[in-house]
């Protein structure tokens, strides 16, 4: 696996920002995913890092640091984890949208902008895989790189106050899933029935970094029945492991 170089700078008294270089790469994502699990074999409590494309946000919890000496320490990690080789594994989840009009608000003007049908547009992003390369803004919120060029498309002109949870959205360069309620300004193209964060399990998000997500067209009666399904806990999203 290659390594890349990486700058670390001060992100206040307790944090530092560990950047790659600045373009979207799963061979960058895996470099830091690599930098990740070589300092979490380091064992130093305290640390909690978050990753979102091409940079790494490192937050010690239990005091201020000292910028050399953290500095050091994260050049020294990173030289040791580009000499040793990492297994780590990858999931590809399907993961079922409806793309009705009811739930899809957005997806003819949207289709008509790109110059596209709705099935065409619908076609079009079935057909990809997209990769997980970070999690946040709200909890379980994936941004998905890997979207066609021919599905970019701008932001709304007006949010809206209220996006429900499991809309499926385009903005830009991305796609993505609201994982509950919330204001946003993506063009809504469907809804996707699956949980994508439950605060009462031991892993909140059953993706992670790294993995890939892929979405399937269902019908509004697989819809309901899937959504039935993770009402009463036994709706299970399908995956593949890509490394085996």
């Amino acid at each position: 696996m290659k390594s890349y170089p990486i700058s670390i700078k001060p992100f206040g008294e307790r944090a530092v920002l560990v950047e790659w270089p600045e373009k979207v790469s799963e061979s960058i994502l895996a470099d830091i995913l690599d930098f990740m699990d070589a300092f979490k074999e380091l064992k130093i409590p305290g640390w909690e890092m978050s990753v979102a494309y091409n940079s790494l946000t490192m937050v010690y919890n239990q005091d201020h640091i000292d910028f050399e000496d953290t500095k050091s320490m994260i050049l020294e990690c990173h030289e040791r984890q580009a000499k040793s080789k990492t297994e780590r594994v990858q999931h590809l989840w399907t993961l079922p949208v409806c793309y009705d009009l009811e739930f899809g608000m957005d997806i003819e003007e949207a289709s008509k902008t790109l110059g596209l049908t709705v099935d065409e547009l619908i076609e079009q992003h079935t057909s990809h895989q997209y990769v997980v390369y970070g999690i946040g803004f709200l909890p379980g919120f994936m941004y998905l790189g890997g979207l066609p060029s021919s599905l970019e498309i701008p932001r709304r002109a007006e949010p809206r106050l209220k996006v429900h949870k499991g809309s499926v959205g385009l903005a830009s360069k991305q796609t993505g899933i609201y994982p509950q309620d919330s204001p946003g300004g993506w063009n809504i193209i469907g809804n996707c029935p699956v949980d994508l964060f439950d605060p009462t399990k031991k892993a909140p998000c059953f993706v992670k970094v790294g993995d890939k997500i892929q979405f399937e067209s269902i019908s509004k009666a697989e819809y309901k029945l899937h959504k039935i399904e993770g009402e009463v806990g036994i709706y299970e999203p399908e995956k593949v492991v890509l490394n085996a």
